[in-house]
């Protein structure tokens, strides 16, 4: 009887996609598109409609029309009658969800899974997570803490099998890495400049948001995360909001943007804090004592400018660091936000569009690690 020759190793193939639903492959789709339009339901579905007509995206046993219906049907659509009679559909906080997660899976889906919930630092403290480290038991330490297998073993050790007792002496504690807390507020620039150029810079601020704040609120939820906008004033806006953000006619008015971030951080109880400021253009704005704006979109300010410097040097006497992503290239911009990095002492990054989220997520974890005091 012949023996089968059994081959040991790797076989590769061709990469096959996870099996998806009709409904399941036009919805990643409209959550593109409800992205792009700033939740306008109408305007996604009319682009939806144009991308079905050259791509064959449905079929006579499901249009779009089915589409729309089973969107209802499971929650992530709402009918709603206007002053004038009329209908109108929008979409639900179950979509805004589901936008949010997608943008955090587009942009962190490549990240190491591993310590759900909280960051690590380097230092050692109250926690869950242990180091592997063994000290002797101290006042005050939580009987949780103590590891029994290196306690008894001590005790044996010095009190012999004979005549077994356990004292206080013997008992040994295993060290856990101590969990910090960081609160972070993202500002993020809605002035014209965002849409120029015939560059849609807005959108992937906007999702660069969406998947911070998915990402701080379900894996680490005892941290904190503002959100504020910036034209010629600042304001909060909700993360709910987030899906609905466009731009405006505004100049950028940074130091507004700078004083409600610091002004929501001084209020948190939390050691650790941060600004992160996405922007693309030059402060041009600022707004006077008695209500009057000032503007110059020409160049840089001087005395524009300089109110910048002053809210980064107290931003610095409040240790709270600003990272800047600078969303330009042009060299007198790079030297003012350079200046401004170095009177705050934070760090700026010039960067494209492109890999915007992952810049922003590693800076927050290395802020994380390294400001714990």
């Amino acid at each position: 009887m012949k023996k089968e020759n059994l081959r040991k190793g790797f076989v590769f193939k061709t990469y096959e996609a996870p099996e998806q639903s009709l409904f399941d492959q036009l919805f990643e789709i409209f959550k593109e598109l409800i992205t792009h339009t700033s939740g306008d339901f109408d305007e996604a579905m009319d682009w939806l409609k144009e991308l079905d007509k050259e791509y064959k995206l449905t079929n006579p046993d499901y249009t779009l029309d089915d589409f729309v219906e089973e969107l209802k049907e499971r929650g992530y659509l709402k009918e709603e009658i206007e002053p004038d009679g009329n209908g109108s559909i929008s979409i639900t906080a179950k979509t805004e969800q589901a936008i949010r997660q997608r943008a955090l899976d587009q942009i962190f889906g490549n990240l190491k899974r591993g310590g759900l919930g909280n960051h690590k630092t380097n230092r050692v403290g109250s926690g869950d997570e242990h180091t592997g480290e063994i000290r002797e038991y101290r006042f005050g330490d939580g009987l949780d803490r103590v590891s029994m297998t290196e306690s008894l073993k001590n005790a044996q050790i010095n009190n012999g099998m004979g005549n077994f007792d356990l004292t206080e002496r013997d008992l040994i504690v295993e060290e856990t890495q101590h969990k910090a807390q960081m609160s972070t507020v993202l500002m993020i620039d809605i002035s014209h400049s965002m849409i120029l150029y015939g560059e849609d810079r807005i959108t992937p601020a906007k999702k660069v948001a969406m998947a911070l704040a998915e990402l701080i609120t379900t894996r680490y939820p005892k941290d904190t995360i503002d959100i504020i906008v910036f034209g010629n004033d600042s304001w909060p806006i909700k993360i709910k909001d987030l899906p609905y953000l466009q731009v405006g006619p505004y100049h950028t008015n940074t130091v507004a943007g700078l004083q409600l971030a610091m002004d929501i951080l001084r209020r948190k109880r939390n050691t650790n804090k941060q600004i992160f400021m996405i922007t693309d253009g030059k402060p041009s704005c600022i707004r006077e004592s008695d209500g009057r704006y000032y503007k110059n979109s020409v160049g840089l300010d001087e005395y524009i400018v300089n109110k910048c410097y002053s809210q980064a040097s107290q931003a610095r006497k409040l240790k709270i660091p600003i990272t800047t992503f600078m969303i330009a290239q042009d060299p007198y911009l790079m030297q003012f936000v350079r200046q401004f990095t170095e009177a705050n002492q934070g760090k700026a990054f010039y960067t494209g569009l492109k890999g915007l989220g992952e810049m922003i997520f590693e800076d927050y974890e290395t802020n994380r690690k390294k400001r714990i005091r």
